[in-house]
């Protein structure tokens, strides 16, 4: 049997926990998995307490508390992580949305004619959050809409849809760097005199941390904006 003692350890508040999976990628033990769309203990032994998680939460959801637990075991981890890489060759990381699928093609039809295709309604450029000059004059008083980098792969009337009459940014709140990405999105909320923010992002858990960044950029701003989230599956359906 396991020896217990009394040691630091995490907790999550499943009530606050939206399953981004944050803290999953920030805990180098992989004592966090996603389970049922919240973040989960595995196992009391791979918890090392020493909380790196924490400031990963955007939820507030984890929190570092004392009681009666096993030791952690740096032997046990090591094991653990090994069975985890031979059980899951084709998934890069915990979270849901870099799993591995294959979708059918949904049409056979012959391509639409040159000449019928619908046209661009971007109205400017650049359109990465980070090539962006924060007082750009497309910018101001503009509804921006702030796209993740994989939805124009799964939308196929995102100009249509979306890009129209809005100035776009892009990024990535998962591959990019999240502060430097929240720290310019700040810069142009206070310099741009926005009219609306809306963010496009898809439904897996990591891309969560796009709205959070915006949330917390017009915070940070002090600037009162609208902001509106909109959430496509990975079916390319709107949530």
């Amino acid at each position: 049997m396991t020896a217990k003692t009394i040691r630091k350890i995490i907790q999550i508040d499943t009530e606050k926990c939206n399953g981004c999976g944050a803290c999953i990628d920030s805990c180098a033990e992989g004592a966090l998995a996603l389970v049922n769309g919240k973040a989960k203990l595995v196992k009391d032994q791979y918890c090392d307490g020493l909380a790196a998680c924490l400031k990963e939460c955007p939820q507030n959801a984890l929190h570092i508390i004392e009681r009666e637990a096993a030791e952690f075991d740096e032997e046990a981890v090591k094991s653990y992580l090994g069975q985890k890489v031979k059980a899951q060759p084709e998934t890069p990381c915990a979270c849901p949305g870099s799993v591995v699928k294959e979708f059918s093609a949904k049409s056979t039809k012959a391509p639409v004619p040159v000449s019928s295709r619908a046209e661009s309604e971007l109205t400017h450029w650049p359109v990465q959050l980070t090539l962006v000059p924060a007082g750009a004059r497309f910018l101001n008083g503009a509804d921006v809409l702030l796209i993740a980098h994989c939805v124009p792969f799964v939308y196929p009337n995102l100009h249509q849809d979306f890009i129209k009459a809005h100035a776009v940014l892009t990024a990535c709140p998962k591959l990019d760097d999240a502060e430097a990405h929240l720290a310019k999105l700040t810069e142009v909320i206070k310099k741009s005199n926005l009219k609306s923010l809306s963010v496009l992002r898809m439904e897996v858990p990591c891309c969560s941390g796009l709205t959070y960044i915006a949330r917390k950029a017009l915070n940070g701003s002090g600037v009162d904006l609208p902001l509106k989230e909109i959430v496509i599956d990975t079916d390319g359906q709107v949530k």
